[in-house]
C-alpha cells in the first residue's frame, strides 16, 4: 500500500478517500492493540466485578477529550467516541473474562 497524500495536499475526492481508507486501516491496527490489553486485563483481574471501573472510564475519556482539545479537534465529539470505545472495550473484557 502506497502512502496517501496528506489531507492538505489532496485535490480530488479519490485522494481524500484513499487517505481516509489508509487512516481507517491504521485505526483498526491500533484498536487490535488496544483490545489485546483488554484480554490482558481479563486475565489479570481476579474477579468479574472488577471489569467495570467507572473512575477509570471517566479518566480515560477526560484524557482523550483533553488531547483532542489540545489538537484542535472537536473535543465533545471525541469524548462521545471514547465513551463508545470504552463501553465496547468493557463488553469485550467481560466476554474475555467469561471465556477464561
Amino acid at each position: 500500500m502506497t502512502e496517501p497524500l496528506s489531507g492538505p495536499d489532496c485535490t480530488t475526492m479519490a485522494e481524500v478517500r484513499a487517505g481516509v481508507d489508509h487512516v481507517d486501516a491504521e485505526l483498526i491496527a491500533l484498536l487490535a492493540r488496544r483490545f489485546a490489553y483488554m484480554d490482558a486485563a481479563a486475565r489479570i483481574k481476579p474477579s468479574r466485578e472488577q471489569v467495570r471501573d467507572g473512575k477509570r472510564k471517566a479518566e480515560v475519556i477526560a484524557n482523550a477529550q483533553a488531547r483532542a482539545q489540545a489538537a484542535g479537534l472537536p473535543h465533545e465529539a471525541i469524548a462521545d467516541l471514547w465513551d463508545a470505545l470504552v463501553e465496547a472495550s468493557i463488553a469485550y473484557e467481560f466476554a474475555a473474562f467469561d471465556r477464561r
